[in-house]
């Protein structure tokens, strides 16, 4: 192991932990804004409670985001200098524009929101949670932008002088097919993740409320069923919505791999040879140095429909894609490794429908005004999350890890993209450093979010006393002056 591969291991794992918090944020920063506006439309104060209480768990998420984030850019000047300045003429226009617009909008919008509840007028005070949630999707649109460019580089020349890459046209950029399409995959993934964040959290709740009473337990308010059957209908609705438009994205991103990526896609098949007609592979046991598989269960024909719309369509092999690139770039192995996309492709498939199913069979067991009554059905609504994190994560694997040998597809190679003056030792103390950096930020988050959740919607905005869920507050439909109250009693 030499100080490339450490390097490739610390940006992937502080990248992986950094997505944990990303999807949520983008998903429920909508979400969040969503019940304020119900609330400022219904005036019912149990809107009012959700959105404080769901807000609460969005700040805690989004603050650990900012922070995980930052090391993010300390990667690039430490260990991938000679990538910096390859890419850095390119980057400067997209993420100049993150910081300064979208980052800009969050992080002022957010405190508004955050110190205004009783100082704002309502219309306002909702404006800021909506001008939040855009922000951060402009945000994660630019960031894509720039990854999207990485994989299908557009709108650039090489300057012959200094060897970097020069923008010529930044339209062509934020424009690329690469970017927009990645977009609405990655945003839909997010709010399949946000949508069951607040199904886990929901189904939480309803279970311990269904729960034997032991001596010492907290009674839950008597209002809290109605309130989280609320919330668990939202995020069941937002997942299912998001998961039609991830299928969606989906088949448009397998069409834009095998124009763009067909080593990645063929990678992610494990297809050694080009294929007229091409099966998509259930299962499959090979053997990457022969460049073959000896077990391969498949369904005909599907691949080529996704990959090109046609059953019978044309799909490019690993091996017929290899001797391609060595004739255009010359000797070298092109091949990214063959069974981690293989395995994040299935993975992030399978994780991700099953989030999906969840969302729909939770709308149909809900309908009506029912809930559950079996245990079994909140703990699988809670296993969704992790699974919908983690069909997030795989996914950015399959993209990241499918680049490779190639940090910027067809220019910059990724062993040629490491600080030359890092050594081993070097690379391997940062990383130390960074993983157990991370590894107590996920327990404080982890014990933030479980205090939180655990303490319920009274820990932000008090029950009355005499257990009467309250009038509620008229809708601000009229009135522009009134004060969101910072507590409703």
């Amino acid at each position: 192991m030499d100080a490339l591969d450490l390097a490739r291991w610390q940006f992937g794992i502080t990248t992986v932990y950094h997505f944990l918090f990303v999807p949520l944020t983008i998903g429920l920063s909508a979400i969040v804004a969503i019940l304020q506006t119900a609330w400022h439309r219904t005036g019912k104060v149990e809107y009012l409670r959700a959105t404080r209480f769901l807000g609460k768990l969005f700040l805690i998420n989004f603050a650990m985001g900012v922070v995980t984030g930052i090391v993010q850019e300390f990667q690039f000047g430490m260990n991938w200098s000679s990538y910096s300045t390859f890419v850095g003429d390119v980057f400067g226009a997209p993420l100049a524009m993150e910081a300064l617009l979208a980052f800009f909008l969050e992080s002022t919008f957010i405190g508004l929101w955050i110190f205004g509840w009783d100082r704002l007028p309502r219309r306002i005070h909702l404006a800021c949670i909506w001008i939040v949630a855009i922000g951060t999707n402009f945000s994660a649109y630019f960031i894509i932008a720039a990854n999207a460019w990485m994989r299908h580089p557009v709108g650039f020349t090489v300057d012959e002088t200094t060897g970097r890459a020069r923008l010529t046209d930044i339209w062509a950029v934020l424009t690329n097919a690469q970017a927009w399409s990645t977009y609405l995959h990655v945003v839909s993934g997010a709010f399949i993740a946000a949508g069951l964040f607040v199904v886990a959290v929901s189904a939480f709740t309803l279970m311990r409320a269904r729960r034997p009473r032991r001596a010492g337990d907290a009674v839950p308010h008597a209002s809290e069923d109605g309130l989280f059957r609320k919330t668990l209908r939202l995020g069941l609705a937002v997942t299912a919505i998001a998961g039609a438009l991830v299928v969606f994205s989906g088949d448009h991103q397998a069409k834009l791999m095998a124009q763009y990526e067909p080593m990645k896609l063929a990678g992610a098949e494990a297809l050694w040879e080009d294929e007229h007609g091409a099966g998509f592979s259930l299962f499959a046991v090979g053997d990457i140095r022969e460049g073959r598989n000896h077990i391969n269960v498949q369904v005909p024909n599907v691949l080529s429909f996704l990959a090109t719309g046609d059953l019978e369509g044309d799909v490019q092999g690993i091996n017929d894609v290899q001797q391609r690139l060595e004739q255009q770039f010359g000797p070298g192995d092109y091949r990214p490794n063959i069974a981690v996309l293989y395995g994040s492709f299935r993975l992030m498939m399978g994780l991700g429908l099953a989030g999906v199913g969840i969302g729909a069979v939770g709308l149909w067991l809900t309908r009506r005004g029912r809930l559950p009554s079996k245990r079994w059905m909140y703990r699988t609504a809670i296993l969704g999350l992790p699974a919908a994190l983690a069909a997030n994560v795989f996914g950015w694997i399959l993209t990241e890890m499918g680049r490779q040998p190639w940090t910027v597809v067809g220019e910059l190679l990724t062993a040629a993209s490491v600080s030359p003056g890092v050594s081993l030792t070097e690379v391997a103390i940062s990383l130390s450093t960074f993983t157990l950096l991370y590894a107590a930020l996920a327990v404080v988050e982890v014990k933030l979010l479980l205090r939180y959740v655990a303490a319920g919607p009274a820990a932000v905005m008090p029950y009355p006393p005499d257990d009467d869920p309250g009038p509620d507050i008229p809708a601000a439909r009229e009135r522009d002056d009134d004060r969101v109250p910072a507590f409703v009693y």
